[in-house]
C-alpha cells in the first residue's frame, strides 16, 4: 500500500492500477478507495490507469483532528496529483467525491485535467441562504449530525436499504448492503462528522460554472442521498455544455445497483 505526505503531515494511502490515460476515482462521504471495486477492473481491462485515494480520515490514511473542509480535502487531491504527476486526467468524484473534484478545479485550475464526471455528486450548494431558495435550513444538517452523536450504526442502517433504491426492484443482495454499512462504519466518526457538515455549508456554484474541460453529470432519480432536484439537475444547468445523464431507478449507490450501464456511459465519456 503506497502513501504520501500532504502539506501538513497526513500521511494518505492511494492505490495505483494498470496503464494507459489515468483516470482518479474519489469517494462517496464516509467510504474509502475499495467503493470503486466495481469500476477499477473494468478500466484497467480497457486501458485505463486508475489512482484512487483514502481521504484523511477514511480507509487506510491518518485520522488528523483538523482538515475535513473541501478546501484541504481538494488540497489533498492536488498533492496526490503532484505526487504522481499525472496528467490529461479524468476525475471521477461520487458524492462528496464530486465536492471534492468541483473544489479542486475551483482551487488548481484545469492544467493536468481532460475531463471530469460527477457521479451522484452532493453539488451545488445544499445550504437554504437568501440567493439559494432551494437549499435545506442548516437545522436539518444538525439533526442528522446529532444522530451520529447518539447512535451512528443505526443512521446508516435505517437508510441502507434507501441508498442502493432497492425499493425499485434493484438487485442487491443483503451481503452487499451489510458490506456498505461496515464500510461506512469504519471512517473515523469524526471526520464523519465534520465533513458532513463541510458539504452542507461549502458553495460550489460559481466554481462550476467556469468549468470549461468536457463534464458529465450521472444521477439517480431515486437519490434519497442527494435528491435530484436540490443536486443533479442544478449542477448540470451551471456547468457549461456538459452533458448529463439521469437513471431512473437508481439511487446513491449506483455505483454497485447499475455497473454495467455507469461504467459503460464513463468510458464512452473518457473515450470521447
Amino acid at each position: 500500500m503506497p502513501y504520501f505526505t500532504t502539506a501538513d503531515g497526513t500521511r494518505l494511502a492511494y492505490e495505483d492500477y494498470g496503464t494507459g490515460k489515468p483516470v482518479f476515482f474519489a469517494a462517496s462521504w464516509s467510504l474509502a478507495a475499495d467503493m470503486w471495486e466495481y469500476q477499477v477492473p473494468y478500466f484497467v481491462e480497457h486501458g485505463y490507469r486508475c489512482v484512487l485515494l483514502d481521504r484523511r480520515g477514511h480507509g487506510r490514511s491518518d485520522r488528523p483532528g483538523t482538515g475535513y473542509d473541501l478546501d484541504t480535502l481538494a488540497d489533498d487531491i492536488a498533492g496526490l496529483i503532484e505526487h504522481l504527476d499525472l496528467r490529461d486526467l479524468t476525475l471521477v468524484g461520487h458524492s462528496t467525491g464530486g465536492a471534492e473534484v468541483a473544489r479542486y478545479l475551483a482551487r488548481h485550475g484545469e492544467d493536468r485535467i481532460a475531463r471530469v464526471a460527477f457521479v451522484s455528486a452532493i453539488l451545488p450548494y445544499l445550504l437554504l441562504t437568501d440567493d439559494n431558495p432551494e437549499g435545506k435550513p442548516m437545522e436539518l444538517y444538525e439533526a442528522a449530525a446529532r444522530q451520529f452523536q447518539t447512535d451512528r450504526p443505526k443512521w446508516f442502517a435505517d437508510r441502507a436499504q434507501g441508498f442502493y433504491a432497492t425499493h425499485l426492484g434493484n438487485d442487491v443482495s443483503p451481503a452487499l448492503v451489510e458490506q456498505g454499512v461496515r464500510r461506512c462504519l469504519e471512517t473515523a466518526p469524526m471526520a464523519a462528522l465534520e465533513l458532513w457538515r463541510a458539504n452542507a455549508r461549502t458553495d460550489h456554484r460559481e466554481g462550476l460554472r467556469q468549468i470549461t474541460v468536457p463534464a458529465l453529470v450521472v444521477h439517480g432519480a431515486a437519490d434519497q442521498s442527494a435528491l435530484i432536484d436540490l443536486t443533479g439537475r442544478r449542477t448540470a444547468k451551471l456547468i457549461p455544455g456538459c452533458v448529463y445523464k439521469e437513471y431512473p431507478t437508481a439511487g446513491h449507490g449506483l455505483f454497485a445497483t447499475h455497473i454495467d450501464q455507469l461504467n459503460s456511459d464513463l468510458l464512452e465519456f473518457i473515450k470521447g
